[in-house]
């Protein structure tokens, strides 16, 4: 697992697989957290925007 935080775009991003697999579908969980999965329908990765907002911290 591999976390990564972007603090200009306030993108938060958290890998279960390596970090080179295409992803062949995106999906919205909430607002602004959104899974990919690449092509077995197996989860890649999570992506929350607002990152701050939405984890309460600055």
């Amino acid at each position: 697992m591999k976390i990564t935080y972007d603090p200009i775009a306030d993108a938060l991003y958290i890998y279960f697989k390596e970090t080179d697999i295409k992803v062949a579908r995106t999906e919205t969980v909430a607002l602004g957290v959104f899974a990919d999965f690449d092509g077995d329908g197996k989860l890649i990765g999570l992506e929350v925007l607002k990152a701050s907002e939405v984890m309460d911290k600055k």
